[in-house]
């Protein structure tokens, strides 16, 4: 009876472990939403299995999935029973087809290298014959002067001709070397970028009979994501500006994502979704222990990703302008982000190099003006002040300038600081004339008892040579006391809105055409006469 029993007992283990299979199964990459830190992966899967319990293995993951992410849906006749993550130390991820070109090229290399040494060899060999025949020539008494002669030239040459051109092998093995030890690098380099061990993820599955199953898998990792960069552009001073929202998207998962569908979302995974909590705040007596690191900061949590890239050109037909990704764009509006779905399939390689990708194309409203601080720059700039941005979901970041088909500068977009109006610096306006000026007749210094005063006055004038009328902000300054025993008095403001907190003097002047405008302005300064004032003069 035991031995029956245990024979049972075998039977049953047995038929168990035949009815849980294991089946490794391909999955493509069907849609990457990538947040601004991280990545969600949705691949799919199709697959027949037999009745019973089934293990799908999906295998030769590079970035190691959050667990918590794993979402498995699917279609058919089955039951999911649930998901695991395994890595996988024994199967390692195919070589790049970028890497394996590099190892290619450094066996041919060091092919080129070795037929350079097994030359150099020859010419040694070659020398060392010559060298022991002179013995020959030496014990033999029966030669001419002339014999003799000729023996030396014909040593003399050949022995040159073996040096130069061992010296030449020498100096083609140093490049080859040289070239070869770069590859070495550049190998490093991209492998780094690849995880060698893969990981595979568990499907669990049920089915009462021989099936079809359709997945859909999703997970999140990291080492990827994206962020913002803009080109500001205007073609005149009459027209508006064109503002072209771009992503470069960048991603270290050691695996290609070729051809695939790219969803962008303003989400950010890294942050956390969940509401903190106050803790009582409690009040008692300073001890005077010190408590090191009982407050610590989370501000380090905040993510920082770096840093131009390529991506797709736009290129203009003769007849009408071509299209930019930036027309296949769906802008969908969720309840807590915004998402950019790109129409079109995009390649981003597993690099240090992001990817730049066409968003939208806007159209920004704007009002061109001059601005000049001639105190600190004697140059009047050109502003354009564009309204309309808060509806297009704009994220902080670089922006580009380009005026009249030039290259301008850089400036940072920041839609947390920005009120209403976008001002745009587009460069330099040399045909604005701007000078300012001490007037020496209205400044002076008095001493008036215990107190000094001194007055001063600047003059600022602003010639207008272009040959249409221009609107200008003039801003300068005056000095704001720290100290209660010095007095700063505004005797004349000129016309100009006075900031008295921050000193500030502002105009806003419309000057014509070859006009020239002059604005005046005076304040005086008092403080104790055997004080001196830092800054002042």
């Amino acid at each position: 009876m035991k031995k029956l029993a245990l024979y049972l007992l075998v039977f049953i283990s047995t038929s168990s472990a035949l009815a849980q299979q294991e089946k490794k199964v391909e999955s493509t990459i069907s849609e990457i939403t990538v947040f601004l830190n991280k990545a969600q992966i949705t691949r799919k899967v199709k697959a027949k299995i037999e009745s019973g319990k089934t293990n799908l293995i999906l295998a030769g993951l590079t970035a190691l999935p959050d667990q918590q992410s794993l979402q498995v849906s699917g279609k058919g006749s089955f039951i999911i029973l649930g998901t695991a993550l395994q890595q996988n130390f024994l199967t390692e991820q195919p070589v790049p087809k970028a890497v394996q070109i590099l190892k290619d090229s450094i066996e041919y290399l060091q092919r080129q290298v070795n037929l350079e040494n097994s030359q150099k060899e020859i010419l040694n060999k070659e020398e060392q014959m010559l060298l022991a025949n002179l013995k020959i020539g030496g014990n033999n008494q029966n030669l001419t002067a002339a014999e003799l002669k000729a023996m030396a030239d014909f040593f003399r040459t050949r022995l040159t001709d073996i040096v130069i051109t061992r010296a030449r092998h020498d100096e083609r093995i140093g490049k080859l070397n040289d070239r070869i030890n770069r590859i070495h690098l550049q190998i490093s380099e991209k492998t780094n970028l690849y995880s060698r061990n893969t990981n595979e993820i568990v499907i669990s599955l049920s089915a009462t009979e021989p099936t079809s199953v359709d997945l859909e898998v999703n997970y999140v990792v990291p080492n990827a994501g994206w962020f913002p960069v803009y080109d500001l552009r205007a073609a005149n001073t009459k027209g508006s500006v064109q503002l072209s929202y771009k992503a470069n998207v960048f991603q270290n998962t050691g695996e290609e994502w070729n051809n695939v569908k790219l969803k962008l979302s303003t989400a950010n995974p890294a942050l956390g979704g969940l509401k903190p909590e106050l803790n009582p705040w409690y009040l008692d007596f300073y001890q005077s222990v010190a408590r090191a690191n009982r407050y610590r900061s989370s501000a380090l949590k905040k993510d920082k990703s770096a840093p131009a890239a390529y991506g797709p050109v736009s290129e203009v037909a003769a007849e009408e302008d071509a299209e930019s990704v930036s027309d296949y764009v769906s802008t969908i509006e969720t309840t807590l982000n915004t998402e950019f779905e790109i129409g079109l399939p995009y390649t981003v390689s597993s690099s240090n190099k992001p990817t730049l990708v066409d968003i939208r194309n806007h159209e920004l409203k704007a009002e061109y003006v001059y601005s000049t601080a001639p105190k600190l720059d004697k140059d009047a700039f050109l502003m354009a002040r564009a309204t309309g941005w808060e509806d297009f979901n704009l994220l902080p970041g670089e922006a580009n300038i380009f005026f009249e088909g030039t290259f301008v500068g850089k400036t940072f977009i920041d839609p947390n600081s920005i009120r209403d109006t976008l001002s745009i610096s587009m460069g330099r306006d040399t045909r604005i004339v701007v000078k300012r000026e001490k007037l020496k007749d209205l400044s002076s210094k008095k001493l008036i008892g215990t107190n000094r005063r001194a007055s001063y006055a600047f003059e600022i004038s602003v010639r207008n040579t272009k040959n249409e009328t221009v609107k200008i902000t003039i801003e300068d300054q005056v000095p704001v006391s720290r100290n209660s025993q010095i007095e700063v008095t505004m005797l004349d403001q000129g016309g100009a809105a006075y900031n008295s907190a921050t000193g500030k003097l502002t105009w806003e002047l419309t000057i014509a055409a070859n006009e020239t405008k002059k604005v005046v302005y005076k304040y005086e300064v008092k403080y104790p006469k055997d004080r001196a004032i830092a800054g002042l003069e």
